[in-house]
């Protein structure tokens, strides 16, 4: 059976390009961003994007520190563990901060879901401690029903910025016929089948139950693409209310220019009132416009979007350098892709 599976994964990395890997569909990129680094002088020019952000969001940025320069009322309770707090000092802190189960574990510097768990209870949790070896987050478990990747972008010179693109995040959910194992329900979904290996590690006990007619089981709740969730193309749900929201919350976080932010709200309505809004993290100059993953979303038109926005990205860098912030220099640039990369 896994012979099976893994020909029909291949088929599907093959045949689809949303499940391509990084480094082949960002090879036009990785020429283009070539060619403006020629004309900006400098390979790291994308470090002057966000002045107040390490490296521009770019190599190896704190979540945390990110996360610290937005309004309070915009995001979860968030803890910084370094990896020499002890198992019990961190159960104080939590209590301290006021965060239950069950809550979020990530490491602060990570990228496309690496590490990212949601944990149940407290055994989980020390399971989490005992194996990270990094400085992680714990993050309070927002358990609102809509989770988007807004991307938000501001020229230095204009008092107004642009949102360019809205994903909306559907977790990797099965749904119930009444008749299928939720063995048979994951070999029947190319999403569920590509995380076979992981979904049997954790929910190998129940791969031969069979879900009611309709009823929906959620196996991944952690909104990231490499994780299983599938992501849509919001891009209708962009007016000028949601401009006004962003550009307010935006204009708080000083040095902020270019960037996604991961959230979860309550509703679309009070997106659009700036309520119920909870940012689970603000990625910078290395963000993606998370909508040209939608499974009907062309490679040319992805490819169109993508070289759009490394254009604005120069573009606001090159405004931020002329206005006196700082392109992370060569070695130092080096230094830290290295240090990312071990």
């Amino acid at each position: 059976m896994f012979t099976t599976i893994r020909y029909l994964n291949f088929w599907t990395r093959l045949t689809q390009w949303e499940y391509w890997p990084f480094a082949v569909v960002y090879l036009p990129i990785f020429l283009y961003w070539l060619w403006l680094s020629l004309k900006a002088r400098s390979l790291f020019f994308f470090s002057a994007a966000n002045p107040s952000i390490e490296n521009g969001g770019m190599l190896g940025e704190s979540k945390f520190r990110i996360l610290e320069k937005i309004d309070n009322q915009f995001k979860p309770q968030t803890l910084y563990v370094a990896e020499t707090v002890p198992f019990d000092r961190l159960l104080v802190m939590i209590h301290e901060k006021g965060i239950g189960f069950p809550l979020i574990a990530k490491p602060d510097v990570g990228e496309r879901g690496w590490q990212v768990e949601k944990l149940q209870d407290e055994a989980e949790l020390q399971a989490y401690h005992t194996a990270t070896k990094v400085p992680f987050l714990v993050q309070e478990y927002v358990d609102y029903p809509l989770e988007l990747g807004l991307f938000y972008y501001r020229f230095p010179h204009q008092p107004k910025g642009h949102i360019s693109s809205v994903a909306i995040k559907e977790f990797l959910t099965l749904r119930g016929d009444g008749q299928s194992t939720i063995n048979e329900l994951i070999l029947a979904s190319d999403r569920a089948r590509l995380q076979y290996q992981v979904l049997h590690q954790r929910y190998g006990h129940r791969f031969g139950e069979v879900l009611p007619l309709g009823q929906e089981s959620t196996l991944v709740p952690i909104g990231n693409h490499c994780r299983g969730t599938k992501f849509l193309n919001g891009n209708h749900l962009i007016n000028g209310a949601l401009l006004e929201v962003f550009d307010r919350i935006s204009e708080t976080i000083g040095g902020f220019y270019y960037g996604r932010y991961d959230l979860r709200c309550r509703s679309v309505g009070e997106l659009y009132q700036g309520k119920g809004i909870k940012i689970l993290e603000l990625n910078g100059a290395g963000a993606e416009p998370a909508h040209i993953y939608d499974p009907t979303f062309s490679r040319l038109e992805a490819y169109r979007v993508l070289f759009r926005h490394w254009q604005i990205l120069y573009r606001i860098s090159l405004a931020n350098y002329q206005n006196g912030a700082a392109y992370l220099g060569f070695w130092e640039g080096l230094r830290a892709f290295w240090r990312i990369k071990s």
